[in-house]
C-alpha cells in the first residue's frame, strides 16, 4: 500500500511539473526564414495542399479584400505555375513577410481537338503572411488579373498598357537598390519608415503643387510594372523628375484610405503598405500594394501594383472606421 502511494505521488508530482512548464515556443524567424515562408506558401498554393504543418487551424485568408476558405478558391483554384519576379519584404520585428511577384493561372488542355494547349495567364500578386510559432496564421493577398468576360480569354487593357502580370514579369528581377542594406547607424526606426512612406499618400491626396514631396533627385516610380516617373525612354534617370511630376499632378485622388503598413524592413529601408485610392467622380477604387525604398528622409524608389475594385471596398482586415480613415496604421 505504501509503495502504491509513493508511485501515485511521483506521478502527481510529474504531472504538476509538466503543467508548470511554459509551452514550447519556436524561435523567431530571421529574414531568410521569413522569405522561405513565402516560397513554401506559393508551393502549397500550387499543389493545393493545406498542410497542417504549415498552416494554423484558425487561419484567416483574404484575396482582393474578400475572406475565403483556404484551399481551392481564389488563386488557390487556378494557380498553375510560379513566375520569375520575386520581391520580398521581411519584417523580423512583427514576424510578417510581404511579397510582390508573379504566378501563372489557368492554361493547360486544348479546348478543341488538334488545338494547342491554352497558355496560362500571368498574374501579379501581393502577399502578406503572419507567422506565429512556426505556422502561418494570416494570409492577405491581391491577385491582379487581366480583365476578362466569363469564358472569354483575357483581353488587352483599353489603356493600351500591357496586363499587369506581364509587365511585372518582364521586369525580370527587383532593382538592385531593393537589396542594398542601409548602414546600421543610418537605419530608421519602424515608426520613422511608416511616417516617411505615408508622406507620399498625403502628398498625392492633397496635391496642389505646394505639398511636401519627399523624393531623392534620382527617385523612380513603377506602377503595374511600368515606369511612371524618373526615367527617360532609354532608362536613364531624369534628375528631380518624380518630384516635379508629383507637383504638377493636381488633385486626382479623392481619398487615400485604410493605409495599412504591413511589413517594414529596417535593414534595407523598405516600407510595404496596402491601401485604397478612391475616385468619387468616376465611382471606382484602386486597391493597391505599394512599397517605398527610403534613404534618409526621402523616398528613392516606389513600386506598386493595383487593380480596379468596387468603390469603397474593405480590405477584409479593418473595421469600418479604419476602412474610411486616412490615418496611417502600423500593422503588427
Amino acid at each position: 500500500m505504501r509503495i502504491r502511494l509513493v508511485v501515485i505521488g511521483i506521478f502527481l508530482a510529474l504531472a504538476v511539473s509538466a503543467m508548470a512548464q511554459p509551452p514550447v515556443v519556436k524561435p523567431a524567424c530571421d529574414r531568410t526564414c521569413l522569405e522561405g515562408y513565402i516560397d513554401r506558401y506559393l508551393d502549397a498554393m500550387l499543389a493545393k495542399n493545406v498542410n497542417p504543418s504549415l498552416f494554423a487551424r484558425n487561419i484567416k485568408f483574404t484575396e482582393n479584400g474578400i475572406q475565403l476558405p483556404l484551399g481551392n478558391e481564389g488563386l488557390w483554384y487556378g494557380m498553375s505555375g510560379k513566375g520569375t519576379y520575386k520581391l520580398y519584404v521581411p519584417d523580423i520585428e512583427t514576424q510578417q513577410v510581404a511579397f510582390i511577384g508573379t504566378v501563372q493561372e489557368g492554361g493547360g488542355a486544348p479546348s478543341a481537338k488538334g488545338a494547342k494547349p491554352a497558355a496560362p495567364t500571368i498574374v501579379a500578386v501581393a502577399i502578406r503572411l503572419k507567422i506565429v510559432n512556426g505556422l502561418i496564421t494570416e494570409i492577405e493577398q491581391l491577385a491582379i488579373r487581366p480583365e476578362q468576360s466569363l469564358g472569354a480569354p483575357a483581353a488587352k487593357p483599353a489603356s493600351g498598357f500591357p496586363p499587369t502580370g506581364e509587365a511585372v514579369e518582364k521586369m525580370g528581377k527587383p532593382n538592385p537598390m531593393f537589396l542594398e542594406a542601409i548602414p546600421e547607424d543610418k537605419r530608421h526606426t519602424r515608426e520613422d519608415l511608416v511616417r516617411i512612406g505615408n508622406y507620399y499618400f498625403d502628398a498625392l491626396q492633397r496635391n496642389d503643387g505646394k505639398g511636401y514631396y519627399p523624393f531623392t533627385d534620382d527617385a523612380v516610380r513603377f506602377e503595374n510594372g511600368m515606369n511612371s516617373c524618373g526615367l527617360d525612354r532609354e532608362g536613364a534617370v531624369i534628375p528631380g523628375h518624380c518630384r516635379e511630376n508629383m507637383a504638377t499632378y493636381g488633385p486626382i485622388v479623392s481619398r487615400i484610405r485604410d493605409r495599412r503598413f504591413v511589413a517594414i524592413d529596417r535593414e534595407r529601408g523598405i516600407a510595404f503598405a496596402f491601401g485604397f485610392f478612391d475616385h468619387v467622380q468616376i465611382n471606382w477604387t484602386w486597391q493597391l500594394a505599394e512599397l517605398f525604398k527610403i534613404e534618409g528622409e526621402n523616398i528613392r524608389r516606389i513600386e506598386a501594383i493595383f487593380h480596379r475594385a468596387p468603390y469603397g471596398i474593405n480590405s477584409g482586415w479593418s473595421t469600418y472606421e479604419q476602412t474610411m480613415s486616412e490615418e496611417k496604421q502600423s500593422i503588427r
